[in-house]
C-alpha cells in the first residue's frame, strides 16, 4: 500500500538537510544486478524500486537518496537551487478510479484532480502537483510545489524515469574517499 501523504516530507526538509550532486541520463544498460542489489540493500529497499531521472538543469541530492516509507526516494534541485522536486517509488497501482482517492504528498485535506497524460497521471492538490507513472505493480511519482517547478519539468522527469545504469548508480552513492562525514 502506498502512503503518498507522507512522501512529500523529505522534499519539504531538503533546504535544511541536503546538498546536491550530479546525475547522468540513462546512456547504457541498467546497473549490474550485484551493484544495484548491494546499493538497494544499503538503502533498505528492493532493487526494483530504485529509479533515477534526468531533467536538464537539475541534479540529485546524494543525501536524499534511500528508503522512505517502504519505497525509494531521491530529491532533485535546479542548478540555481531554488526549484526542487522529489522522486518517490513504491509498490501499488493507480487507476482512473483510485487516482483521486490517493492523497498527493502531504496534501491530504485537499481534493486531488487527475488527468491522464500518456502512460502517466498528472495530479494536483492544493499547491502541489505530480506526475505518477504506474508500471508493473510499481508507481513512480515526481512531486513538486506548483509555484516552484512547472508541469513541463515534472513531465520530462516522469518520461525520463528509469532504473539506473552503473554510472547513474555510482552518482547516487556517497563518495568513498575515506573522509569522515
Amino acid at each position: 500500500m502506498m502512503r503518498p501523504a507522507r512522501a512529500l516530507l523529505p522534499l519539504l526538509l531538503l533546504p535544511v538537510l541536503l546538498t546536491g550532486c550530479g546525475s547522468d541520463e540513462n546512456g547504457g544498460a541498467d546497473a549490474d544486478s550485484a551493484g544495484l542489489d548491494a546499493a538497494a540493500r544499503g538503502w533498505g529497499v528492493a532493487p526494483e524500486l530504485v529509479y533515477v531521472t534526468e531533467v536538464s538543469g537539475y541534479s540529485v541530492f546524494q543525501e536524499s537518496v534511500g528508503e522512505y516509507d517502504g519505497g525509494f526516494a531521491a530529491a532533485y534541485r535546479s542548478a540555481k537551487g531554488a526549484a526542487k522536486f522529489g522522486l518517490f517509488v513504491g509498490r501499488g497501482t493507480l487507476t482512473a478510479e483510485s487516482c483521486p482517492e490517493q492523497p498527493l504528498g502531504e496534501v491530504s485535506d485537499k481534493p486531488v484532480t487527475c488527468e491522464r497524460d500518456g502512460d502517466a497521471w498528472y495530479r494536483t492538490a492544493g499547491g502541489s502537483h505530480e506526475y505518477a507513472v504506474p508500471e508493473d505493480g510499481v508507481v513512480v511519482r515526481l512531486i513538486a510545489d506548483v509555484d516552484k517547478v512547472d508541469r513541463a519539468v515534472l513531465r520530462k522527469a516522469a518520461e525520463a524515469a528509469h532504473h539506473p545504469d552503473d554510472t547513474e548508480l555510482a552518482a547516487l552513492l556517497p563518495a568513498t574517499d575515506g573522509a569522515d562525514g
